[in-house]
């Protein structure tokens, strides 16, 4: 098993396919099928959401030379639409000493940078490669030796730079950070994960990070610190996740209120979902919430402590404009979201354009539903679908007094 990533060139719409993937004109998947080898199998073992056990079915011997000619003949057809060739070598017989010989030179000539994430303990076959990403355990079984001080860490890339004409070395090392290493600098990046959840596919987030950062035209010190920050995000969800662009947006930032407010509808589910996986009973809420006052506070504390996290389902300005008239709303969603994502009850904040919340329901499947005491629960949308997996209604108390129309209507002049 191994895997050719090709990093198009910018502002292509392609996207990489098992086994080696296409540029700009298109996506072409070059899987080469051997009589007798079955696919690699894996099977994880999971108890209270942590991973506990991995168990592999599979053949590691190395494929014949023909085998990787035909692997590398359409490594090479690639190459002129591409940025970065990323080489993830599973140690499962497909990356081999040939193929290497092959597909780096190629890559050299059509001025494009080879990143390998190696297992082999030699990685003087991942010669003149730009960038190689062993973990410290890799690492030290290259060097022959244990390595707990950041002084033998350098020392170690040194060698194997020296040794094989790698470019840099990026060390990946847990709980420590990372290592960026070169023949004349070494910057030690710290973690930056608050809490590991699943270290599954964390090497990966880290080289796709790395690639899609140079291959962007970031310096390999840049982008190797964005790399570390992807890390950080993806150590904290379960299984192997996604780190979207929000999530990095939000980490840099250091803005806890944007990080409620993703852009996408895709990285707001991602993150629902990594809570589910957890185990963290999921509420939900929705409004306009317009001139957010006591009894909106109110109400998204009760939500938030009928579950572990709280979503909020805010209405567009365009739906706000439907469903109020065309003088509302008077402040704008990403406003809206912005003071809605301040508050710590409040875990995430999604936008719908639609006039209820039905379709965001569906998506977010959650534990709890939440609504005001102004409603019944057979008036509330969406309360069957949520009843009918077993999920819970919950109407909360209502502060009287207050309504947003109204305070409106008293700021305007008589």
């Amino acid at each position: 098993m191994g895997w050719f990533f090709f990093i198009p060139h910018r502002h292509s719409t392609a996207r990489h396919v098992d086994l080696l993937i296409g540029n700009r004109k298109g996506v072409f998947p070059t899987i080469v099928r051997l009589a007798g080898r079955p696919t690699t199998s894996k099977t994880r073992y999971v108890a209270g959401g942590q991973q506990l056990l991995r168990a592999d079915r599979e053949t590691a011997a190395p494929v014949d030379d023909a085998t990787a000619d035909r692997l590398a003949d359409a490594v090479e057809a690639a190459l002129g639409d591409a940025e970065v060739l990323i080489v993830s070598d599973y140690a499962k017989g497909v990356v081999t000493d040939a193929l290497m010989k092959r597909i780096v030179p190629a890559a050299a000539a059509a001025n494009v940078p080879v990143i390998v994430d190696p297992k082999s303990r030699n990685l003087a076959r991942y010669r003149s490669a730009a960038l190689v990403t062993p973990n410290l355990k890799e690492l030290s079984e290259a060097a022959d030796g244990d390595l707990s001080r950041e002084d033998e860490i350098v020392a170690a890339a040194r060698r194997q730079i020296e040794r094989a004409r790698i470019g840099a070395v990026l060390v990946t090392r847990g709980a420590q950070g990372m290592s960026l290493v070169t023949a004349d600098e070494a910057t030690h990046f710290s973690s930056v994960a608050r809490e590991v959840f699943d270290v599954s596919g964390a090497g990966d987030t880290v080289v796709a990070t790395l690639a899609a950062g140079m291959a962007a035209g970031m310096p390999v010190l840049d982008a190797a610190r964005l790399a570390n920050v992807a890390a950080g995000i993806v150590v904290g969800k379960a299984g192997t996740a996604v780190v979207y662009p929000d999530d990095l947006l939000a980490e840099l930032g250091g803005n806890a209120g944007a990080s409620k407010t993703p852009q996408s509808i895709e990285a707001a589910l991602g993150r629902v979902r990594d809570w589910q996986a957890r185990g963290d009973k999921v509420g939900f809420t929705n409004g306009c919430f317009d001139l957010l006052h006591p009894g909106h506070v109110s109400l998204l504390a009760q939500a938030r402590a009928a579950c572990d996290r709280l979503v909020v389902g805010l209405n567009s300005d365009a739906s706000v404009k439907r469903l109020k008239g065309e003088s509302r709303p008077m402040q704008t969603e990403a406003a809206r979201a912005a003071v809605l994502g301040s508050l710590e009850s409040v875990d995430l904040v999604v936008v719908f354009d639609e006039d209820t919340p039905e379709r965001l329901l569906r998506e977010v499947r959650p534990d709890v539903l939440v609504k005001g005491a102004d409603y019944t629960v057979e008036t509330v949308v969406g309360a069957d679908f949520v009843q009918s997996y077993g999920g819970k209604v919950v109407l909360a108390e209502l502060v009287p007094g207050f309504s947003t129309t109204a305070t409106i209507a008293r700021m305007k002049p008589e």
